[in-house]
């Protein structure tokens, strides 16, 4: 048995990576040896516990965040105007890649991760994310750029239209997803 995930060891890595000339790919190395064991990471940080941003270190240039996906959650299109990398230590993330048609957008290519999988967007990219199991997903999310403090956008998830993206609906997205799981998971067995 290797020894559990140092979450601060972790973030010096990946600041220390942020600052190389090709920084999303030595970002990719450090997420890589990162999510390599997920069991080290689940006995250095404990199981996913709730859905949400979990962010563990923000700054003008680089936000890397701990993202917990509710069972069954889906997150609409939307951009990041900024690259990102993403390492599954628990569970799968579902992303459906989109790209622009006028007005709207329509879906151009798919990546299904699983434990382990490290997974990197450009700048450009548009992307909607679905937790497909039914228990929580963990996943390191490592952004070249400030994820808050950066305008972008979403699309509507019927319409496929654009509009501004909104942090905090966002963040209800979340928290509603993780009462809905929880609602789903508070009955005794086999009384849903």
């Amino acid at each position: 048995m290797t020894a559990p995930f140092d979450l601060d060891r972790f973030v010096d890595d990946v600041k220390r990576a942020r600052m190389e000339t090709n920084s999303q790919s030595a970002v990719r190395e450090v997420i890589e040896r990162a999510v390599s064991e997920p069991g080290d990471v689940l006995r250095g940080i404990g199981e996913p516990a709730a859905a949400g941003l979990h962010t563990l270190y923000r700054a003008a240039d680089l936000t890397i965040l701990n993202v917990v996906w509710s069972p069954l959650m889906v997150l609409l299109p939307h951009n990041h105007n900024m690259w990102v990398t993403i390492g599954i230590y628990s569970g799968r993330e579902d992303n459906i890649l989109w790209k622009k048609t006028g007005p709207g957008i329509k879906a151009s290519g798919a990546a299904s991760l699983a434990e382990k999988s490290v997974f990197s967007l450009p700048d450009v990219a548009i992307h909607s994310v679905i937790n497909p199991i039914e228990r929580l997903t963990g996943a390191f999310h490592v952004y070249g750029g400030d994820f808050f403090g950066t305008p972008r956008s979403e699309w509507d998830a019927e319409t496929l239209r654009e509009r501004p993206w909104d942090v905090e609906a966002t963040r209800r997205r979340f928290e509603e997803a993780q009462a809905r799981f929880r609602a789903g998971h508070s009955e005794p067995p086999g009384q849903h």
